[in-house]
């Protein structure tokens, strides 16, 4: 004999599933809300694993900490806390040492904490790279679209 479950029980469950993943384009705007960095293009690269993003006058300071500028930005320095330090191919093709931070990050009506790294990307069209640790779960691509989340 089955029962048929109540409405009320049925849609508290439905609510509590997590969203299906967004479609974004290849190009998005992004949000570093700890680093008062608004609505920069940002690429989207399934190929790489991590995000990225071009700072200058990147320093040490110790206990884990390190102070960087936003270039071009204006901004005074910023100083956070190293999360972890990897090896990285960068896009040259050469293994370098990248220490990584978390940031909160918005992307359209989206918020949560990813890990970037930081490097000068200078020589790059887009000063931020969105790698597949930010997107997984979160966001499906359309390589042929950008700014599906808005301008």
């Amino acid at each position: 004999m089955s029962r048929a479950r109540p409405a009320a029980l049925h849609a508290a469950r439905t609510h509590d599933e997590p969203e299906a993943p967004r479609t974004i384009g290849a190009v998005e705007l992004v949000t570093l809300l700890d680093f008062g960095l608004e609505r920069l293009p940002a690429r989207v690269d399934t190929g790489a694993r991590t995000s990225a993003l071009h700072v200058e006058h990147l320093s040490e300071l110790g206990n884990g900490r390190v102070r960087f500028e936003l270039g071009g930005e204006g901004q005074s320095p910023i100083e956070a806390v190293v999360t972890r330090r990897a090896r990285v191919r960068s896009t040259s093709g050469k293994l370098e040492s990248r220490p990584f931070v978390t940031a909160r990050a918005r992307f359209g009506e989206i918020e949560a904490r990813i890990e970037v790294g930081l490097v000068n990307r200078a020589a790059m069209h887009y000063r931020m790279l969105l790698g597949r640790s930010a997107l997984a779960g979160r966001f499906v691509v359309d390589v042929s679209r950008r700014y599906l989340l808005g301008r």
